[in-house]
């Protein structure tokens, strides 16, 4: 066996164990040219891959010893050699190029005075992925026979690693999205869903984590608003600062600002030492401003200032302290109608509302129903050491049917109470002890949201006799959320 041969086999075989231990494709094509090139003793050379979607059917992907970019993309394009390859899935080499009859009419070859070329294909399954090719300028028979052959294995072993490598970018690829999915799904515990719907929040949310912007979460009452708040400043950069949430709705406007400003002591009657509000003591951390839309006038624009100057000023105080917190608002009303009714501060909102992540109700996520039963059943078996394993086809059917108007929140209730007061491993309708409505009051025309939420809290507190507390666990509700909405239509303390 000639030296020669010999010589091509023991390279193949070296070859064969570089290029298959690369898995990055673009480190790989450079290595497979530079292999080619050395070898050969070649002065210029690139290597194209078949693209249906390029100008030219093909792309230049790696290029070595042409002038610029361009240049090696311009000879490829015009190349002869290149398109006969790519066509016929057969190698071409020329001793010389420009006495070559078969590249009479290449325009290319005349203008660039080349003498020698040799171009093979990568062929994968009988099906040609690309061409490997190289040239000279200097001299007639660079190229021989033996550089055929050697080509010719040399081809077939790079496109089965280019191969491999397409096929790992790709895993990399589709395990970044999966990952990206489970982790947009299930991001934060008991943050529970499936649904389209849910999916798009659950992503904003990943997106604002490691910001420091402004978030305005809204969505009706009930859908998880301050817990998606806590799972964004909890895998935040402020995580391991302080989280402090206020509900604007439930406290009276003089008592509001005092909690979230603090004062000075003799601000007030009873003010007898200094006390720090809440946003000094989330400084560093995040503030949560539940049912923002509820803040009066007077504190909107006290938190405007802190939004914008990052100050604050004590009761009573002359002097103001700077604050670094991150603001994050909910609310279950429509901010833009009520700085349109001028019941809330334009610049204010704007300030708030640099990121919106709308919370669906649960009436639209009728998919994450059945995951969010079986959580809170498991949830509520812990709590109450019951062994209810399941829950059967009616009563199924009556959940997924019903409006929940109190979303998640009034889910979580039902189940809860189903478990505690079920007599064996399977929950029944008779369990749920639900809400039902007629069917006028669910459809009647010309019924707000509003009208029909006051006329189901009317109704429910009627049957259960005037109690808040048994109202508020029948609906789904907290009873501080009750006592408001009773508060804001005027009805009698009970």
């Amino acid at each position: 066996m000639p030296e020669q041969i010999k010589d091509n086999f023991t390279v193949l075989y070296e070859i064969a164990q570089k290029i298959n231990s690369i898995l990055d494709q673009q480190e790989l094509l450079d290595k497979v040219l530079e292999i080619a090139m050395s070898h050969l003793d070649a002065e210029r050379g690139f290597i194209v891959m078949v693209d249906d979607s390029a100008v030219h059917g093909f792309n230049v992907v790696v290029a070595k010893n042409f002038s610029s970019e361009k240049d090696a993309r311009e000879s490829a394009a015009s190349s002869s050699v290149i398109k006969k390859v790519l066509t016929s899935g057969e190698p071409v080499l020329t001793f010389d190029a420009l006495s070559d009859e078969r590249f009479e009419a290449s325009r290319s070859i005349v203008a660039q005075q080349i003498l020698s070329i040799t171009c093979v294909p990568l062929r994968l399954q009988d099906k040609t992925t690309g061409a490997i090719y190289l040239d000279s300028t200097k001299s007639r028979g660079k190229f021989n026979a033996e550089t055929m052959k050697f080509l010719a294995v040399f081809g077939n072993l790079a496109a089965v690693a280019v191969e491999n490598a397409q096929r790992y970018d790709n895993l990399k690829t589709e395990n970044a999205r999966l990952k990206n999915e489970v982790s947009s799904v299930n991001l934060f515990p008991g943050i529970i869903g499936k649904s389209k719907a849910w999916k798009a929040a659950l992503d904003l949310v990943q997106r604002v984590i490691d910001t420091d912007v402004s978030i305005l979460i809204t969505g009706e009452s009930g859908t998880g608003k301050e817990l998606i708040a806590r799972a964004i400043h909890g895998q935040g950069r402020r995580r391991d600062k302080a989280f402090m949430a206020i509900n604007c709705s439930a406290i009276p406007e003089q008592l509001l600002e005092s909690e979230l400003f603090g004062y000075k002591r003799g601000a007030f009657t009873g003010a007898n030492v200094d006390k720090k509000g809440l946003i000094e003591h989330a400084d560093g951390g995040t503030l949560l401003l539940d049912e923002v839309g509820d803040l009066s006038a007077s504190l909107q624009a006290k938190m405007l200032r802190v939004l914008q100057e990052k100050e604050i000023r004590r009761l009573g105080d002359v002097e103001s302290r700077k604050v670094d917190v991150r603001v994050i608002a909910a609310t279950n009303k429509d901010l833009r109608e009520e700085t349109q009714s001028g019941n809330f501060r334009e610049d204010l909102y704007f300030r708030l509302n640099i990121v919106e992540i709308h919370l669906p109700p649960l009436r639209n996520r009728a998919e994450d129903i059945p995951v969010l039963i079986n959580y809170f059943m498991k949830k509520a078996c812990e709590t109450h050491g019951r062994n209810v394993k399941a829950i059967d086809s009616n009563a199924m059917f009556v959940l997924l049917k019903h409006p929940w108007y109190g979303n998640v929140r009034e889910l979580q209730n039902v189940i809860e109470r189903a478990v505690v007061l079920s007599r064996g491993e399977e929950l029944t309708e008779e369990d749920l002890r639900l809400q039902k409505y007629t069917e006028e009051e669910l459809i009647r025309s010309g019924l707000t949201l509003d009208e029909f939420e006051r006329k189901l809290v009317e109704k429910t507190l009627a049957e259960s006799s005037g109690n808040r507390t048994r109202t508020a666990e029948k609906l789904g509700v907290s009873l501080r959320w009750l006592q408001y909405r009773l508060k804001e239509w005027g009805g009698d303390a009970r």
